[in-house]
C-alpha cells in the first residue's frame, strides 16, 4: 500500500524523479503523442516533405479547421502529432522566434536554431512546478544554407535530426517502411510518393486526398508550399493509392 502511494506521488509531481530516474508525466506526454494521427517527414536531395493523416471524425466537420501542417516561416514547415492545442501554442512560439530573428539579424532563422529554441521552451515545462509537459511532438523541416534539414521535438525537450521519420500513431510500422524504401538521393516528387506510400501502408493501402495533408519546402526556391487536394490526388493516382469511390461511401 505504501509503495502504491509513493508511485502516485511521482505521478503527480512533474518535477520529482522516481527512484529509477523517470519523470512519469513526461512519459505520459509521450503516450499522448502516440494517440495522435500520424505525421511524416522526409528529407530528400531537393528539399523536405511533410505529410499528415488528417482523419475527419464527422462529415459535418469543416475540413479546413483540421490543421496539422503549419508554415512557421517562408522556408520552414511544421507537422504535429498529439494534442492539437499544445501544438498551436508551440507553433505560435516558433513563428515569433522566426520573426524576431529576421527583425534582429536581418536574415531568416536557421532550422536548427529554431528547433533548439522550441525544445528549450518545451524543456522548461518538465522542470517547473504547477505546469504539465506539452503532449505533442513536432516535425520541423526546412532549408538552411541551401541544405534541407529535418528535426523532431520530443515532450522531454530533446531535439533529434532525421533523414526520415514518423510521429504519432503507428510510428513503428511507418518507420519500418521508411527504413526499407528510403533513398537519400531521391528527388522531391519521389519523397512525396514515399510519404504517401508510408501513410497508405497503415491505412489499407488506400488514401483519400481530403483526408491527408502534404507540404514541401524546395531547395530551389526555399519556399513552403502546401499541396492542394488536386495536386495530392494526382500523386495518389500516380502511385495507385487513391481510395475508390465505393470505399469512400
Amino acid at each position: 500500500m505504501q509503495g502504491q502511494s509513493q508511485q502516485q506521488a511521482y505521478d503527480r509531481g512533474i518535477t520529482i524523479f522516481s527512484p529509477d530516474g523517470r519523470l512519469y508525466q513526461v512519459e505520459y506526454a509521450r503516450e499522448a503523442v502516440k494517440r495522435g494521427t500520424a505525421s511524416i517527414g522526409i528529407r530528400t536531395a531537393d528539399g523536405v516533405v511533410l505529410a499528415v493523416d488528417k482523419r475527419i471524425r464527422s462529415p459535418l466537420m469543416e475540413r479546413t479547421s483540421v490543421e496539422k501542417i503549419h508554415k512557421a516561416d517562408d522556408h520552414i514547415g511544421i507537422a504535429s502529432a498529439g494534442h492539437v492545442a499544445d501544438a498551436r501554442q508551440l507553433i505560435d512560439f516558433a513563428r515569433r522566434q522566426a520573426q524576431v530573428n529576421t527583425l534582429r539579424y536581418g536574415e531568416p532563422i536557421g532550422v536548427e536554431t529554431l528547433t533548439k529554441a522550441v525544445t528549450d521552451h518545451i524543456q522548461q515545462y518538465t522542470q517547473v512546478g504547477g505546469a504539465r509537459p506539452f503532449g505533442v511532438a513536432l516535425i520541423i523541416g526546412g532549408i538552411e544554407d541551401g541544405e534541407p534539414r529535418l528535426y523532431e521535438t520530443d515532450p522531454s525537450g530533446t531535439p533529434y535530426e532525421w533523414q526520415a521519420l514518423a510521429v504519432g500513431a503507428d510510428r513503428g510500422e511507418i518507420e519500418d517502411y521508411l527504413e526499407e524504401h528510403y533513398d537519400e538521393e531521391m528527388d522531391l516528387d519521389s519523397g512525396v510518393g514515399l510519404a504517401l506510400e508510408a501513410l497508405a501502408s497503415v491505412n489499407d493501402g488506400e488514401l483519400a486526398p481530403e483526408g491527408i495533408g502534404v507540404a514541401t519546402i524546395s531547395v530551389g526556391d526555399e519556399q513552403f508550399h502546401e499541396l492542394s487536394d488536386e495536386e495530392t490526388e494526382a500523386h495518389l493516382s500516380e502511385h495507385d493509392l487513391l481510395a475508390s469511390e465505393t470505399d469512400e461511401e
